[in-house]
């Protein structure tokens, strides 16, 4: 009897036994296609947050004293900063379209690198989230250096872009450039107290005069937001300067003021696009004079205050793919494909308390469209002026296009056409070409107008090429053409079609938050004028290649 007692027993501890086994080496739950997983209801369960490092020490190259010691000094994105970002919570439906939204809006973030969402499990009717991302370094004391169309700036700054790892901003800089000399103090906070809420203050003290401004909004953070709210006011005394041929002709003491309250509503997202209903009230007050010690202006131009409310309407598409090495080396980009327009109507009078009657008139339109695997294009345009007394004034149409082929998986032939037509338009703005905005071979500012166009040929090269751990590399071969057209209130004649081709050094910042893509560039003017230099060095830091 003990024997067989014994027996039955063993085979149960063997069939227990069995059952744990297959229990624990049952393979995991397959997680089904987004589509299927929103078909069937899922529901977020668990939202996981993995938050990593500047530097992955579990990466041989990167385990080393200097980069072990940057993780130790710093401070870690938290938990809090990076949930306060999230379109979603535990208890929400699943939704693709969403989780890849919420990744858009943390890439854009300077203190984080990338960002990945994806599902780890599911057990029907829930799913479990992991989101992964990964910090850049943020605190940059020290010096910065630009040259460009033969100028150079220079900035000395103390600047913290993830304050505690609470995603705040602060900075305090010492800057000099062409035109002033300023001492700035900046502080912003994206998210205030974890909530959409963000404010933006800043004060300036220049050695030409001040800037200040401050800003608190609830914006459309999403395109399913249905409400935002803001107010904005900008305040500041400085000299304009402007120039003819690149050198200084006449400046004048420019007095701006500006205060705005604004808002909208929305129907959220519908059928793949988001339509917003937007008003608000701005006043926006220019006056001038002559500045003691500085050239006399040859026009000084007239003082204008406009008081008005304003209404508007915009259409988003929600269309984004994600790709990389086109604007970016080694780094995922987030593509816009889809169409948007923006309309916006006001209506001055000195009833609401302005110097004139005007109908304001202002518009965007937005649309990317992709040929196949491998070229694109992306077209921008704008539009604003004034009707006053039956007449348009501070007129402006612009549009640019960007064209990309890549022709092979490290090299991209990049097209970019820009340009910009005036008419009537107020005395203090000029159209400029020159070095600093696209004209690399010839000084800033170096022509003037009341249109310009400029075409830059670009032949893109990306390497794996990543020294120290710090920098991807790249490289350009360019051509830049570009004119103007008319005459500004002050300036000559149009000198033409001016051409310029040169070559550049692209290093693509992979762990500081300052600045995508460095430029060193070199560039020769074909149409060389007196006075030139043959060759012109520019040194600068872009958002983008």
């Amino acid at each position: 009897m003990r024997t067989l007692i014994s027996s039955i027993v063993l085979v149960a501890l063997v069939v227990l036994a069995g059952f744990a086994a297959t229990a624990w080496c049952a393979p995991p739950t397959v997680i089904p296609p987004s589509a299927e997983l929103e078909a069937a209801g899922a529901v977020i369960r668990s939202i996981d947050l993995r938050i990593r490092n500047i530097f992955n020490l579990n990466d041989p190259q990167e385990d080393k004293p200097l980069y072990r010691l940057a993780n130790r000094l710093h401070i870690q994105t938290r938990e809090a900063t990076v949930r306060a970002r999230l379109l979603f919570r535990s208890g929400d439906s699943f939704s693709q379209r969403t989780l890849a939204e919420t990744e858009r809006h943390l890439r854009e973030l300077d203190y984080l690198y990338d960002a990945r969402i994806s599902v780890v499990r599911y057990e029907p009717p829930y799913v479990d989230l992991v989101v992964i991302t990964r910090d850049v370094w943020t605190l940059q004391p020290g010096l910065s250096y630009d040259r460009k169309g033969g100028a150079s700036s220079s900035e000395f700054e103390l600047q913290e872009e993830n304050l505690f790892g609470y995603g705040k901003r602060i900075a305090v800089s010492r800057n000099r450039d062409v035109e002033r000399t300023s001492l700035t103090a900046q502080w912003r906070d994206p998210n205030i107290f974890g909530s959409h809420w963000r404010d933006d203050l800043a004060y300036s003290s220049n050695d030409d005069g001040h800037f200040q401004q401050m800003l608190l909004e609830r914006p459309f953070y999403s395109f399913d937001t249905r409400w935002s709210i803001g107010v904005a006011a900008r305040d500041g005394v400085r000299v304009d300067p402007r120039y003819d041929l690149g050198e200084l002709v006449d400046e004048f003491r420019h007095d701006e003021t500006l205060l705005e309250v604004y808002g909208g509503i929305s129907g959220g997202l519908v059928d793949g696009w988001t339509r917003r209903w937007l008003a608000g009230w701005r006043y926006h007050h220019n006056s001038f004079a002559i500045s003691p010690q500085r050239l006399v202006p040859l026009e000084l131009p007239p003082e204008r205050k406009l008081t008005y409310p304003w209404i508007g309407v915009q259409w988003i598409e929600d269309r984004y793919e994600t790709t990389s090495n086109l604007n970016q080396i080694n780094r995922t980009e987030d593509l816009f494909y889809g169409r948007a327009l923006r309309l916006e109507l006001g209506w001055s009078s000195p009833v609401w308390g302005a110097d004139r009657d005007a109908l304001l008139l202002a518009a965007t339109a937005q649309e990317g469209f992709r040929f196949d695997e491998h070229k694109s294009l992306f077209v921008d345009m704008t539009a604003y002026g004034r009707i006053e007394s039956g007449v348009l004034v501070n007129v402006g149409t612009g549009a640019q296009g960007r064209y990309y082929w890549r022709w092979a998986p490290k090299r991209v032939f990049a097209v970019t056409m820009d340009a910009l037509a005036t008419r009537r338009l107020d005395p203090e703005n000029q159209i400029l070409l020159g070095g600093d905005n696209g004209l690399r071979g010839y000084p800033l500012r170096y022509q003037t107008g009341t249109s310009r166009a400029l075409l830059s040929v670009e032949q893109r090269y990306y390497t794996n090429w990543f020294p120290f751990r710090l920098f991807h590399v790249g490289a350009a071969v360019f051509f830049d053409a570009g004119r103007t057209w008319g005459s500004g209130p002050v300036g000559t004649e149009s000198l033409g079609w001016l051409k310029d081709v040169g070559v550049g050094l692209r290093l693509g910042n992979a762990r500081s938050a300052f600045g995508s893509v460095l430029h060193f560039d070199i560039a020769f003017a074909l149409d060389r004028q007196e006075g030139i230099d043959a060759v012109q060095f520019l040194v600068e830091t872009k958002r983008s290649f």
